[in-house]
């Protein structure tokens, strides 16, 4: 018998051992630096043939264990199949570099026309793939992270499965799912601001939004106006001490219900511009308006009804 099947029959017996030979005990221990499976109570070497399971070189840094590692890209709900597909190369050629004969060209072609088509099999696969290519680009503009992504990812999937998505457009519904994770990861990301990511209109975001959060019962948590203002105050880029003074407003604003019924935007752009003012770091409203994506005229009257209210002196 070869020495390669002798070998493989003295693995199976020692993965079958479960007791020592010699006095019976059940504990034993792996020594994988000797490579032998030893009984803890009286010592006797059961099997000196363990298999190594571990890599067969050495790494002397946390990288070179990262860069050496077989396991591909983890699952991700971004893509289509959860990234399990294969990839076939777009460039003819081998792997020393040196490009095919026209016979192995044609074959490679067939190759990854039927490899793209094995992917998205079925009206529910090209639906998803293109919703999640979408979302992919709109993350893109507004420059979400990873994990809003993946949870808009789960939102469309789930409204996929229930349904939602027949007869409503596919860019309306993936809006809908970045807008609606961006809220739950608080993540602040305007309505207006994922429409025109998405290149449509704020009516119809509006409409989808509200359709999968009815149709969903998905729990989004109510929106927070400091950070509203922590994210106008850095595009802004004014100092601290405006940004506390703000902060400050706003809270004394919640405390007599002024925010109630009103847009977060038009508070935050409001009470950055008093800051402002108080602090003495001159901003423009038309300034404050476009980063906030507001109106002057939504500033104007959110601030007199803030320094009215809050009986709060500004010299202008």
């Amino acid at each position: 018998m070869p020495a390669k099947f002798q070998a493989c029959i003295l693995i199976e017996k020692v993965v079958k051992v479960k007791n020592c030979p010699e006095c019976g005990g059940s504990n034993l221990i792996r020594d994988h630096e000797a490579g032998e499976l030893v009984c803890e109570g009286c010592g006797f070497v059961v099997s000196s043939a363990l298999l190594d399971h571990g890599p067969e070189w050495r790494e002397f840094r946390e990288e070179q264990g990262k860069r050496r590692s077989r396991v591909g890209s983890p699952l991700t709900l971004t893509i289509h199949d959860r990234g399990m597909s294969t990839v076939i190369d777009w460039r003819d050629k081998d792997i020393h570099g040196r490009r095919l004969n026209p016979m192995k060209r044609a074959q490679l072609y067939r190759m990854r026309k039927w490899d793209r088509r094995s992917k998205v099999s079925g009206n529910k696969q090209r639906n998803l793939a293109y919703a999640l290519s979408e979302m992919t680009k709109s993350a893109y503009k507004l420059k979400l992270p990873r994990s809003v992504l993946e949870t808009a990812s789960m939102i469309y999937r789930s409204s996929i499965r229930k349904r939602l998505t027949r007869g409503r457009s596919i860019r309306g519904i993936a809006a809908a799912s970045i807008y609606m994770a961006c809220r739950q990861c608080k993540v602040i990301r305007t309505l207006e601001e994922v429409a025109n990511a998405a290149n449509i209109s704020k009516k119809n975001q509006a409409r989808n939004y509200r359709f999968l959060l009815r149709k969903l019962k998905a729990k989004v948590p109510p929106i927070d106006h400091e950070e509203y203002v922590s994210r106008l105050i850095g595009k802004l880029e004014l100092s601290g001490d405006v940004e506390k003074v703000a902060i400050e407003i706003l809270e004394n604003a919640r405390e007599l219900k002024l925010t109630g019924g009103r847009a977060p935007a038009g508070i935050a752009a409001a009470t950055t511009y008093i800051a402002c003012l108080l602090m003495k770091e001159t901003r423009t409203q038309g300034e404050i308006a476009k980063e906030a994506n507001v109106t002057e005229v939504t500033i104007r009257n959110r601030y007199k009804e803030l320094i009215d209210e809050l009986d709060i002196k500004v010299k202008l």
